[in-house]
This record gives structure tokens, C-alpha cells and sequence, in this order.
């Protein structure tokens, strides 16, 4: 696997994040979306990687910038022909390192509490991240899962 910082310009990563983003519409309640589209990863605060097997796309992930010393974790997002191959993990590895990195004191993301968040929740808990309350600007919901890394 190459992870490669990306310009957010590929055919194939284009349309990974808009497969990203009709799941999150397709098992979110209405207003319960906070995934980025292409304008918002393209914030100078956000930093996309993509992950590779020579030609083929296996997966995203982002770095949000929210302050000097925190990040947020942003578009996870494993291609469906890839699933189970350690993708998430070795994003995960890698925006945590980068997180180390750029002097961050805490990682934090927020993802869905139904069935179908279910393998993330699972894999950010078991690579340390805990549950806190909402940060940033969000707002607390009965949907919204909030996690917490400290580095």
C-alpha cells in the first residue's frame, strides 16, 4: 500500500468521496451529515491522502486542521472492492502519525451511531480513540458519536 497526499483531481478518487457521501445521506438522519464534499476537502485547513496498489484506489482518509494543537479525522472511506485488507487501519496509522507530526495534542472525529457506523466506531476504539462530547462546532445529537485521541 503507497498512501500519497492527494490533489483531489483522479477520476477514481472523485468518485470513491461521492460514494462517501451518498452512504453518509443514505444511513444518516436528515441534518446528521458532516462528511466533506469536494469544496470543503479542498479548505486550505484540510489535507486529503489516498491509498494505492499501483493503479488501484483503496482508500481515503483527511486531517482537518480545527486549531494549532487539534485535528479532526475526516472522510475515512474504504473502495468496497477492498474491504478487509487493513485500508482503514493503515489510514488510521497514518493521519495519527501526521497528527504526531504537526505538534497536535488531540485527534477527534464524530461518526454515526447506527449499524452501519458500526466497523468504524469499532476501529477507532481500537486504536485508542475514546467517547467525549462534541467539539468544534458541533452539536450534540442522538445520532452523533463523538471520539477523542490524546497524543
Amino acid at each position: 500500500m503507497r498512501i500519497v497526499r492527494d490533489e483531489l483531481t483522479h477520476p477514481d478518487v472523485i468518485a470513491l468521496l461521492e460514494l462517501h457521501l451518498r452512504s453518509a445521506f443514505e444511513n444518516s438522519p436528515p441534518g446528521s451529515v458532516f462528511a466533506l464534499d469536494l469544496t470543503g476537502l479542498r479548505d486550505p485547513a484540510v489535507t486529503l491522502w489516498s491509498v494505492w496498489d499501483g493503479e488501484d484506489l483503496l482508500g481515503l482518509g483527511a486531517l482537518k486542521e480545527l486549531d494549532a494543537g487539534h485535528g479532526e479525522l475526516k472522510s475515512m472511506r474504504t473502495a468496497p472492492a477492498h474491504l478487509r485488507r487493513g485500508v482503514a487501519a493503515a489510514m488510521l496509522g497514518h493521519l495519527i502519525a501526521e497528527g504526531r507530526a504537526r505538534g497536535y495534542g488531540r485527534l477527534s472525529l464524530e461518526t454515526g451511531s447506527n449499524p452501519p457506523f458500526a466497523p468504524a466506531r469499532a476501529l477507532y476504539e481500537q486504536a485508542g480513540f475514546v467517547p467525549c462530547g462534541p467539539f468544534a462546532a458541533y452539536k450534540d445529537t442522538d445520532f452523533s458519536r463523538y471520539y477523542r485521541l490524546e497524543l
